[in-house]
């Protein structure tokens, strides 16, 4: 392998996984480090006695991403994990009592929508889904697909779509567009949700982002085991193949040889791995303060990582759902706040929210078991990055249990506080983050085009992760990972071809306790 180009990922997250994969199916040599002792990065678990939960993202849309890469080495993706197409794309409860299920097959959602607000709110859907489903037609390509975005492309493509230009009004807000569309406040509610799925206030998130719907109603899967067990099969995949995997391993420096042009990633331990390349699978933030070694701090520009998207707390746990709406949980459920304007003023100012949404995983209801006495839940409440406060889990089981019992749904056991994962872990788990698990904040007319590109600002060190472009969720994290390794090659070359002949990788791990911090 003396001749074979070596790269070296720090961090097995989504992105890191897929860069891993798609630079050993040109021929590279890859080695994997990552703190944690198993793959997923964010898509992290946490022991029940029912079994292990997600404390992550929960939400599998765009399959395709990894059907390619299970593709590309022959392998068939359902032959490694089951995924189970979902029916219902998620369940929404409000205080009032009313309920709305959103549906995979579009007609089934104008009528349930029909029949909960009457025709005029229906029609307004229809038309709310035919411009979303324009925009992300348009900025597929340009954008989502793009490795590079340029605004002169993007507008290019806006220009040749008169029927979009309502959602391109630079300072439009997505509430704004919403209110064009629906009259009723529970509408506006729910679709302006969507803008916390890639850590955005509604208020603040441009008229676009509503094309973020349609990452939904393209379809969502259900996954047996959860998203670790899908970061898992990837990860074994690229074991198989001959990725080497070094868990329980963290990072303390990346450098550049100028004499040789080699990289080196210095280990907490001392070791040194050399290589042609470096990808960081981690917020780029924590190149930008340091993290990693002053010969990073300027890889990435400060605008690139800041203003930071929002942070969560997150229960995950097991219990016995109890009440009313226990037997009416689906997989995703939304239990709204009761005052949707002003819902989200709180998180404006970096406090949390009086009454959040909370949104309830039912992850052993996504392939359709019936539910067993103890299910696994998590729960995600909104929260500002860099947020802090006294005794957090009795502040935040204040804000979660009351309301969901007041609803109609109440657990057995309550989680204890060690359950919560709260925007302090999530920056000792993510260093530099402040929490936010989403990067960079999307908040803004051009924040699409600011996160950082797959090339760094430092020759050999590439980028991919939720924090790069084209951004957060698992999909995207692992494209972000795919269009790091193709700048890798573009730039430094392409061993072969052809399909590279499996050849069984290696793991190691440092410290089997070591997992509680992952460094990214």
């Amino acid at each position: 392998m003396e001749n074979i180009p070596r790269v070296i990922i720090i961090g097995a997250g989504f992105g890191g996984l897929a860069a891993a994969l798609s630079a050993r199916s040109r021929g590279w040599n890859v080695t994997v480090v990552e703190a944690a002792d198993a793959p997923g990065g964010k898509a992290r678990t946490l022991r029940t006695v029912a079994g292990p939960v997600d404390t992550g993202p929960t939400v599998l849309t765009f399959r395709n991403e990894f059907d390619e890469l299970f593709e590309r080495f022959g392998e068939k993706l359902d032959d490694h994990v089951r995924l189970v197409p979902q029916t219902v794309l998620a369940r929404h409860f409000w205080p009032d009592g009313s309920t709305l299920d959103l549906f995979a097959d579009p007609d089934m959602t104008e009528k349930a929508i029909k029949k909960f607000a009457g025709e005029d709110e229906a029609s307004g859907f229809r038309k709310f889904y035919q411009l979303t489903s324009g925009l992300y037609k348009t900025f597929r390509a340009p954008v989502m697909q793009s490795s590079s975005p340029e605004i002169p492309s993007v507008a290019k493509a806006a220009l040749k779509s008169p029927k979009l230009w309502s959602a391109l009004v630079p300072g439009r807000s997505l509430p704004s567009l919403l209110k064009a569309h629906f009259k009723d406040p529970r509408l506006i509610q729910l679709f302006g949700r969507y803008a916390t799925y890639v850590g955005g206030r509604p208020q603040k998130t441009p008229a676009v982002m509503s094309l973020i719907w349609q990452a939904e109603a393209n379809g969502v899967w259900g996954i047996d085991g959860g998203m670790s067990a899908l970061a898992k099969a990837v990860a074994k995949l690229a074991q198989r193949n001959g990725v080497t995997f070094r868990y329980g391993t963290k990072a303390s420096k990346i450098e550049r040889d100028p004499t040789d042009n080699t990289m080196s990633v210095t280990l907490e331990t001392g070791e040194t791995l050399t290589g042609k390349a470096v990808i960081f699978n981690g917020d780029p933030a924590a190149l930008a303060e340091g993290y990693l070694g002053p010969q990073v701090k300027n890889a990435v520009p400060p605008k690139a990582v800041g203003p930071r998207s929002l942070s969560a707390q997150v229960w995950a746990f097991a219990a016995t759902p109890k009440g009313p709406l226990a037997a009416k949980l689906g997989h995703h459920n939304l239990f709204f706040s009761k005052r949707p304007e002003a819902e989200f003023d709180p998180l404006l100012s970096g406090k949390p929210q009086d009454d959040p949404t909370l949104y309830v995983c039912a992850e052993d209801r996504a392939i359709g078991k019936p539910p067993r006495a103890l299910e696994r839940f998590e729960i995600i409440v909104n929260a500002p990055a860099g947020h802090v406060e006294p005794d957090e889990a009795k502040a935040c089981a204040l804000r979660t249990f009351p309301k969901l019992a007041e609803m109609g749904l109440t657990f057995d056991p309550p989680p204890g506080a060690n359950m919560l994962t709260t925007p302090t872990t999530l920056e000792e788990l993510f260093p530099a983050s402040q929490g936010a698990i989403y990067g960079r904040s999307p908040e803004g007319t051009l924040a699409a085009f600011a996160k950082p590109q797959a090339r760094s600002q430092l020759k050999g060190l590439y980028l991919a992760g939720g924090g790069a472009h084209p951004g957060a969720g698992v999909p995207m994290a692992t494209r972000s990972g795919k269009f790091a390794a193709d700048a890798m090659v573009s730039d430094l070359g392409s061993v072969r071809t052809s399909r590279p002949t499996a050849t069984p990788g290696g793991t190691s791990t440092a410290s089997p306790t070591t997992g509680s911090a992952p460094s990214r």
